[in-house]
């Protein structure tokens, strides 16, 4: 008589949920473990901000563009499901900030934004006298005595000013999160600094002896050409299409919600909108946390998620042909600081960071507005959207005559907000799960990191704890 199957409900089929349904059949077939995988998609895609358009010979992101290579699991991801022959790099080039109307080139051996080469940081006109020899204090200045978590702005004025910050590395740290760096947590963003300076005291001295060395080119300038982001030549979307397409038949349900949860023994019940039941030996829940918070509302559970603020982002994608735009900056794009009096907070040259996705004789550019504070933008109509946009862009090249399309994507309340204390919520809804519903996992961007790699990374990690339980007997 055959072993009767665990069933293990996936809510959500975003890159987290994508990843954990296959990886969840993968190793349930290569162990041969009785499982049973159904993925639940509140809306009629998978992919979740991973949204790829091809028009016209263009390939135009939507949402995220592309991955960090050091971090392995999305490559990894790629190669089992064979497409990893489709990637490609980006292509490097200058990257500026945008001060008081002018752009900087970031200088040479800037590190996210803290200087490991004396050379180039004396030279840029980023920062004025005063503000390098506040940043050269680091130098000098010794550790932190704080142990708790604190803010990304705290921790770095204390060890560089105001000016290294605002005019470099708050553009560079904050984009990602479209935060604040006052409020956003150096524990959950980016705890690397608090171990450099743990080790190295000087921030400065500690990444210098942290950072691999490039290895200089032929023509003798010493800066690798090599782009640290893959993305694929037909978009970001090609690895959603290939994991939907491997999934076992009849594995992913769209259009449906869940509704309700409830205990019944050893498993959990969800109610789904359409009036169905299912019945769940174990559930990934990765939804956006505000979602997953609604789900256990009746129990009074997940409260604390909600102190998670969120704030809406919009990607603007405008297509023109190539003479239309004249522009004197050689480069990949650049970043806004938010001293200036700009609604964009970013922009890259796509055509030249990211060359397969534009044809001969266009020009791709890609704005983004909306950050904490500054998100009221995104509420507006396409044609007003797009008008700011090009009259911003307007200031620092010229433009002649309209885009040939433009494609404009809202993400309303959408990029959650690492702030100080997030490791100390999430440890607490998860410790709220464990006592009332043990077989419901929280994964997601809300949580652990926002980037792809970190949301594939969060749910292959629910893949093993789930199957620890399930089969630990």
């Amino acid at each position: 008589m055959s072993e009767q199957k665990k069933r293990v409900v996936i809510v959500g089929g975003g890159i987290t949920g994508l990843s954990a349904a296959f990886y969840m059949q993968k190793t349930a077939r290569e162990q041969n473990l009785p499982i049973e995988v159904m993925l639940i998609e509140a809306t009629n895609r998978l992919g979740g901000k991973i949204q790829t358009v091809r028009r016209d010979g263009f390939v135009i992101e939507r949402g995220p563009d592309s991955f960090l290579i050091r971090k392995k699991s999305m490559e990894t991801f790629a190669k089992d499901l064979g497409i990893d022959g489709d990637l490609v790099r980006n292509a490097t080039g200058q990257a500026y900030i945008l001060v008081n109307g002018k752009l900087h080139p970031i200088p040479g051996g800037s590190v996210m934004g803290i200087p490991t080469k004396v050379g180039p940081f004396l030279k840029s006109d980023l920062f004025s006298l005063a503000g390098k020899l506040r940043a050269a204090g680091d130098i000098v200045l010794p550790r932190s005595r704080a142990d708790k978590d604190q803010s990304l702005g705290h921790f770095f004025r204390r060890r560089f000013g105001t000016e290294l910050v605002e005019n470099l590395i708050e553009p560079l740290l904050s984009g990602v999160y479209a935060g604040d760096i006052d409020h956003m947590s150096l524990q959950s963003t980016y705890p690397q600094f608090f171990e450099v300076e743990k080790k190295h005291r000087s921030l400065i001295l500690g990444m210098k002896k942290t950072t691999p060395k490039q290895v200089p080119q032929k023509d003798g300038h010493g800066a690798s050409r090599k782009g640290a982001f893959h993305s694929f030549r037909n978009g970001l979307e090609s690895i959603v299409e290939a994991a939907e397409q491997q999934l076992e038949q009849g594995t992913v349900r769209k259009g449906i919600r869940i509704e309700g949860i409830s205990k019944q023994g050893d498993q959990t019940v969800l109610e789904l909108n359409t009036g169905e039941t299912v019945v769940a030996d174990s559930v990934i829940l990765t939804t956006g946390h505000m979602a997953a918070s609604q789900i256990f509302a009746s129990h009074g559970l997940l409260e604390g998620l909600k102190e998670i603020q969120t704030t809406s982002v919009a990607t603007v994608a405008l297509a023109f042909p190539e003479e239309s735009i004249v522009q004197d900056t050689e480069g990949t794009g650049f970043l806004v600081s938010r001293s200036s009096d700009y609604s964009i907070t970013a922009c890259t040259w796509v055509h030249r960071k990211w060359p397969t996705t534009t044809p001969e004789g266009k020009v791709l550019l890609r704005a983004f507005v909306g950050r904490v504070g500054e998100d009221a933008i995104v509420d507006l109509p396409d044609d007003e959207i797009e008008r700011i946009v090009l009259e911003d862009l307007g200031k620092i090249m010229t433009i002649k005559g309209k885009p040939d399309f433009t494609v404009i994507t809202r993400f309303k309340e959408d990029r959650p907000q690492y702030r100080v204390g997030h490791r100390e919520r999430v440890d607490a809804a998860r410790a709220e799960l464990k006592e009332a519903f043990p077989n419901v996992k929280l994964a997601g961007a809300s949580y652990d990191g926002v980037g792809l790699p970190d949301c594939i990374n969060q749910g292959k990690a629910a893949v093993e704890e789930v199957i620890a339980d399930l089969f630990a007997k």
